[in-house]
Parts: C-alpha cells; sequence; structure tokens
C-alpha cells in the first residue's frame, strides 16, 4: 500500500530543490542526541516526520499526539518511509513491522531493575535501519537538501548535559543499595 499521494511523488519536485520528504539527519547525530535524551530526540523524530507527511499528504493528523502516542504509530511512520514512491530507491527490504515491534519492545526496557533498564537506550538502533531508507528517499526526492548532520550549539549543549547525567545513571545503575 503506497501512503504517499500524487503530490508526494518525486516526479512532482525537480532540480534538488524540493523539500525532503522525511526528516533529515545523520545516523550519528540521531543516535547521540537520541542516548544523551533518554530518548526523547525519538519522540522529535516521530514528531518531524509527521509533520512532514502532514504537510505533504495534507492530511488532518496532529503530529505532536502522534509522536506522544509513537507506540500506537510507529508502524505507520516506518510503512510510509518504507512505501514512498521514489525510482531507483530499494526500500521494500526495510522490515517496518518487526522494526516498529523491536523499538516498542525495546522502550519499555526502563521498567526493568538496575542494571537492565539501560537496554531500553538500544531503542534508537531500530529507528537506524528506517532512518537509512529515509535518507536515500530523501537524496533521490531533494539532492541538495540540508543533511541536518552538523551539531548545532543547542545540539551539543543537550549531548554534553544528557552525557553527564546518562554516566551519572550507568553509574547509578552498578551501584549496590545500601
Amino acid at each position: 500500500m503506497s501512503s504517499a499521494s500524487p503530490e508526494s511523488s518525486p516526479s512532482n519536485h525537480t532540480g534538488g530543490h524540493a523539500d525532503p520528504p522525511f526528516f533529515p539527519v545523520s545516523i550519528l547525530k540521531l543516535v547521540v542526541l537520541a542516548t544523551c535524551t533518554l530518548g526523547l530526540y525519538e519522540l522529535y523524530w516521530f514528531y518531524r516526520n509527521w509533520r512532514l507527511v502532514r504537510e505533504r499528504e495534507g492530511l488532518d493528523i496532529r503530529p505532536f499526539w502522534r509522536a506522544f502516542f509513537a507506540y500506537f504509530f510507529c508502524y505507520s511512520m516506518f510503512a510510509r518511509i518504507r512505501d514512498f514512491p521514489s525510482e531507483g530507491v530499494g526500500t521494500s527490504g526495510l522490515l517496518a513491522g518487526p522494526l516498529a515491534a523491536g523499538w516498542i519492545i525495546t522502550t519499555l526496557l526502563w521498567k526493568l531493575p538496575d542494571p537492565y533498564w539501560l537496554l531500553c537506550w538500544l531503542a534508537v538502533l531500530f529507528i537506524v535501519p528506517v532512518q537509512l531508507t529515509a535518507i536515500r528517499v530523501n537524496e533521490v526526492v531533494a539532492p541538495a537538501h540540508d543533511r541536518n548532520a552538523r551539531f548545532s550549539p543547542a545540539n551539543w549543549f543537550t549531548a554534553v548535559v544528557g552525557g553527564v547525567f546518562c554516566l551519572l545513571a550507568v553509574i547509578g545503575a552498578f551501584i549496590p543499595d545500601s
């Protein structure tokens, strides 16, 4: 099932000046910010993608709520990225169902006792193949788009401050209770 409207077809974009159909972010930036924000950046990733879908397809959806309830909408986003019509990009191999299930299950691991809850940080790894597919689609549809690979000052601040909190959380997870 193709979830993109005719307006989103790559053939309607010209000369690389088109906007990318999906949120552009480098894998390094995605992983670092998702880790240093304890997964909040993943919700931001969903929000930005749903916002682009709403604008492109003219849907009456609320991107904030789709991101907030990402457990219920992650498969739909992964499938939209997989099914986006773009010639020359092999997106059909993206396993949207298993990746969505993996992301949901892994994010729920925060409920485990110390130190096993740390496994929840691996959830971003289930978004990586989806983002790699989105990057390939974006390259075909909008070759001149901003790749969003540089870390802004706010990104650096988030990575440093969040990284310190993450480090303290890891240390705390391994300190035995007295």
